[in-house]
């Protein structure tokens, strides 16, 4: 009886980690992840950026290369802007997630952009899941107003 119940613990206790990954895979051309998407008819990230207004929901498919994905499990990508700011993406409702081998990838994402501030704590739960240094996420000290994206799919080009 105690066997049982120590092996099933170890089980759950596996999949448990398993579950808290990125998943697998390369991100290879044509890749989608969510909603497959169409890359016609695409513009660049920070052609969009140009045209938000503050309080603006903004449907886009825009082009940009990710600058970081999140470790723990792959819930969140970075997306580079020419002016050395990042964009940040979350996926709509969780539905998916994206490998870590998507970072320096060119992809298309199709969501939501809007201009947000975002909170110290997030900020420093962002920086543990990109697995930072400790210094690196004390020093976080102010909210930070930056360009989000609510992603219903992002494909790879």
């Amino acid at each position: 009886m105690m066997k049982s119940i120590v092996t099933s613990f170890f089980v759950l206790a596996s999949s448990a980690v398993s579950i808290a990954q990125p998943p697998a895979g390369k991100a290879k051309t044509g890749d989608f992840y969510g909603k497959d998407i169409s890359t016609e008819n695409v513009k660049p990230l920070e052609e969009f950026i140009t045209q938000l207004t503050p309080n603006q929901k903004l449907s886009v498919v825009a082009q940009a290369t990710v600058t970081d994905v999140c470790s723990k499990k792959g819930c969140w990508i970075t997306l580079a802007m020419p002016n050395g700011q990042t964009a940040f993406v979350k996926m709509k409702d969780y539905a998916f997630f994206v490998p870590v081998a998507a970072k320096g990838k060119t992809v298309v994402i199709e969501g939501t952009l809007e201009e947000k501030v975002t909170s110290v704590e997030e900020l420093k739960h962002y920086a543990e899941d990109a697995k930072k240094p400790k210094a690196e996420i004390d020093a976080i000290t102010e909210p930070k107003k930056e360009y989000k994206l609510m992603a219903s799919g992002i494909k790879v080009i």
